[in-house]
């Protein structure tokens, strides 16, 4: 609809600034002359957009204008609140509180006079997870409050073969990745910009030393990097008993499944076989077995005598 793409793209200028009539065209999927056209309309409902040609040029909209917060619908302040509740329940920060309830009453203004079916809550976010262990929430406070000061900050840390090395580090940005928390920082060991997991950080300090101006990477999105892992690529069959269908299911993508008569499920997938690889086949016990390939279920086998061995060893 016009208005949609009308609104849309005064967000957008808002955001970020210039943009161009060719880029509006290419991202809202129309000609050039409609965003002309789009833009006559903003001019006419009030809104100051500015017009520059040349090369650099393109569309925005004059500095210091703000839309009013009333602009905003009951539904997308609720979502607001929805989002500020789930990050208020990762962060033990006191301004959370704060902003919750300014965003909260922001929506009571906007929703007055409204229906009771804007004051449910469709969704809930808590990125708090069940079995989490504690401590978590003061040493992501810890670390934010070391990004605020520009402080350095020195802890242990415990890498994939098991060490735990010293390490100070300059911490740049917080990241939750789903309901695990990693620190974007600086390591000066290493001389370069480095993700830390902060469960494998241990005896957090923030030191009197300022950090230094660097550029900080990009980090909008989180994506796994293949390079973390060395490991091979392999296609991988794996024979789930009908028992650890819920598990399954939580794991594994429904495509990936394919439910036998007998109840048992086959999971075809490529992995790296690597330590989250083994270790992910363990924790099913004996409700898994490794068709393919040949080499993994030696190598679970053989995890499998260790771990018999070491409890044989306990009983002498």
């Amino acid at each position: 609809m016009k208005i949609d793409r009308l609104l849309a793209i005064t967000v957008l200028l808002l955001n970020r600034g210039r943009l161009s009539a060719k880029e509006l065209a290419d991202r809202f999927e129309v000609s050039s002359k409609t965003i002309y056209r789009d833009m006559d309309t903003l001019c006419q409902a009030g809104i100051p957009i500015v017009a520059h040609q040349g090369i650099t040029g393109g569309f925005e909209i004059m500095e210091h204008y703000m839309i009013d917060k009333y602009w905003l619908s009951a539904e997308e302040m609720s979502t607001l609140v929805t989002a500020v509740k789930g990050l208020s329940s990762a962060l033990e920060d006191p301004q959370m509180g704060v902003l919750l309830e300014k965003v909260k009453a922001l929506l009571r203004r906007v929703e007055q006079g409204l229906g009771d079916e804007y004051r449910k809550e469709p969704v809930v976010m808590d990125f708090q997870p069940w079995g989490q262990r504690q401590g978590l929430k003061s040493a992501v406070g810890l670390l934010k409050q070391a990004i605020h000061d520009k402080r350095r900050v020195q802890m242990e840390y415990i890498d994939h073969q098991g060490h735990a090395e010293r390490r100070t580090i300059e911490p740049a940005s917080l990241i939750l990745k789903g309901n695990i928390w990693y620190v974007q920082a600086f390591c000066l060991e290493r001389q370069d910009h480095r993700i830390f997991r902060l469960s494998r950080m241990q005896h957090i300090e923030i030191l009197h030393q300022t950090s230094e101006t660097r550029m900080i990477p990009s980090m909008e999105r989180l994506e796994w990097d293949s390079s973390w892992s060395g490991a091979l690529e392999r296609e991988t069959v794996l024979l789930f008993e009908a028992a650890a269908r819920q598990r399954v299911a939580d794991m594994f993508p429904p495509e990936q499944v394919t439910v036998n008569p007998d109840g048992s499920l086959r999971v075809q997938a490529l992995y790296k076989l690597d330590e989250w690889f083994y270790g992910m086949i363990l924790s099913f016990g004996n409700q898994v077995l490794i068709e393919q390939p040949g080499e993994a279920a030696e190598e679970v086998k053989r995890r499998a005598r260790l771990i018999m061995q070491r409890y044989d060893n306990q009983d002498r």
